[in-house]
């Protein structure tokens, strides 16, 4: 054998095993390719056309023009949903459109929170849209509609849960390619506190957020470090995934399943340790339940807390509307004849069908009833931080029966007005509140005004001045609150007081 003949023999396992692979490769390429488009695919989904368009049909009263912004809480939309946290495409193309012909424009989370520094927004009327949880929904449904009405909004995401349990989660994909639209910002809702888990030995259940977890492994509760340390792992989590997929620093937090802290086993110091770390980190939170109403305002501001109007499968576009309405702030000079309206009035405590009807007397209390009381528009009057109430009653019977007016309802110190037969007592509640009286001359009907502003609260019974108390050192907003009435019955003879005039000033 020639050297030459050598050499080529040594080169054909060369080149079949080349051949060989070039083979290999280009048959498995379609596969690959195939493989890499799936993913792809799955990754960042095809968006659902948006539905047809019809009329909105709805005679619904939009709010006021020049209020606050109402937040809506959403969580998914998509077609064919058992939930009652999803609202079909068809629906919320409705309640966009109806949005739209009354006037409303939506934030960016960025503008409402400039709302919450500077109480301005940039129309008339402003509604900032919110989703819970992340849905893949989001994507695939909501994103074209807003697109049709060239709306915004923000998805609160669960960052733990983003590109799982795919398709009922968004992917990142998804996000980054809401994020380049313009319509949607992101913001945070935990990364993986979003559940609920055992806070007891027998097993009881709650949100894992708000909630100190059972230890099965050492028979006890977490302790408050332990409880603080898991929290603020997890909110920082969720701001370092945020930012770590190329999306801004979240600005709000919105609490899972809107659960209340007062509801929770923290206690009073481990609640105040829980917003101080949410303080830390973000400008504000949002919630769907809150103790005290708390709308978009200075009220909400000055807690750093927002309650929100929660948006289900049963809403539709005029009972949004109505419900928005019953949001917006009101100005003292416009509540015209507040016992003429029912609708206007919300029961307080366990009084379950309180109002006007109540108030007045011609609604009689069911039988065993010993006390009433409703507020007046808590919503709309939140803000209030300076009018004047007149009113009068009748029917004061001795000790037995009298009537009450609570102003700064809803703020961080109320004040409580008593009114009886022979005394007139008001009260700043809370720990350092003060507290003045008279004894007005011995009648069964009184009539008492009212001066309410952000340094005292002044009252005159049958014209003559009575009481006094004030509120020195507090900033107007933790005074802001509009008022309540209420009836006290206690008498074996059953006799009601009642209100026989109110008027706002």
């Amino acid at each position: 054998m020639t050297r030459a003949q050598s050499r080529t023999g040594r080169r054909r396992p060369l080149l079949r095993a080349a051949l060989a692979v070039l083979t290999v490769t280009v048959v498995a390429l379609p596969f690959a390719a195939a493989r890499q488009y799936d993913t792809f695919r799955r990754t960042v989904a095809q968006q659902a056309a948006p539905p047809g368009s019809g009329a909105a049909g709805t005679d619904a009263k939009a709010a006021p023009a020049g209020g606050a912004p109402v937040v809506l809480a959403y969580h998914d939309v998509g077609p064919g949903a058992s939930s009652r946290y999803a609202v079909s495409p068809e629906d919320f193309d409705a309640q966009l459109r109806a949005l739209r012909e009354a006037g409303y424009r939506t934030l960016s989370t960025r503008e409402f929170t400039a709302f919450l520094r500077t109480g301005r927004t940039p129309a008339p009327r402003t509604v900032y849209l919110t989703f819970d949880d992340g849905t893949h929904g989001l994507w695939v449904h909501a994103d074209p509609l807003l697109a049709r009405y060239g709306m915004k909004a923000a998805a609160y995401l669960i960052t733990g849960r983003v590109g799982t349990h795919r398709p009922y989660y968004l992917s990142w994909a998804e996000t980054r390619r809401m994020a380049d639209s313009g319509r949607w910002d992101f913001q945070a809702h935990t990364h993986l506190s979003h559940e609920r888990a055992p806070v007891d030995a027998a097993g009881h259940e709650r949100s894992a957020f708000t909630n100190r977890l059972w230890r099965p492994g050492d028979g006890r509760v977490e302790t408050g470090e332990e409880y603080r340390r898991r929290i603020a792992a997890d909110l920082d989590r969720s701001v370092g995934d945020l930012t770590g997929h190329g999306l801004p620093r979240p600005e709000l937090f919105a609490y899972p399943f809107s659960e209340r802290l007062e509801e929770s086993n923290l206690g009073r110091g481990g609640a105040d340790a829980l917003r101080s770390m949410l303080r830390a980190r973000f400008t504000a939170t949002l919630t769907n339940s809150t103790a005290r109403p708390l709308p978009p305002g200075r009220r909400a501001a000055v807690a750093g807390q927002v309650q929100r109007l929660e948006v289900t499968r049963d809403t539709t576009p005029a009972g949004l509307l109505r419900a928005m309405a019953r949001w917006a702030p009101v100005a003292p000079a416009d509540a015209d004849r507040p016992l003429s309206h029912p609708g206007h009035w919300r029961a307080t405590g366990d009084t379950e069908g309180a109002g006007p009807g109540t108030l007045t007397g011609a609604v009689r209390p069911a039988p065993g009833t010993e006390y009433v009381s409703a507020a007046y528009r808590p919503l709309a009057t939140a803000d209030w931080t300076a009018y004047r109430l007149r009113a009068s009653v009748a029917g004061l019977r001795g000790t037995s029966n009298g009537a009450g007016i609570t102003l700064r309802e809803g703020s961080g110190h109320p004040v409580a007005l008593s009114v009886g037969r022979n005394t007139v007592s008001l009260t700043e509640e809370g720990p350092r509140g003060t507290a003045d009286s008279c004894r007005p001359a011995p009648a069964a009907r009184h009539t008492v005004t009212v001066s309410v502003t952000s340094e005292r609260v002044r009252v005159t019974v049958d014209g003559d001045t009575c009481a006094t108390v004030g509120a020195a050192g507090q900033r107007a907003a933790e005074l802001a609150g509009g008022f309540s009435l209420s009836l006290r019955n206690g008498g074996p003879q059953r006799q009601w007081p009642r209100f026989t005039a109110l008027k706002i000033e």
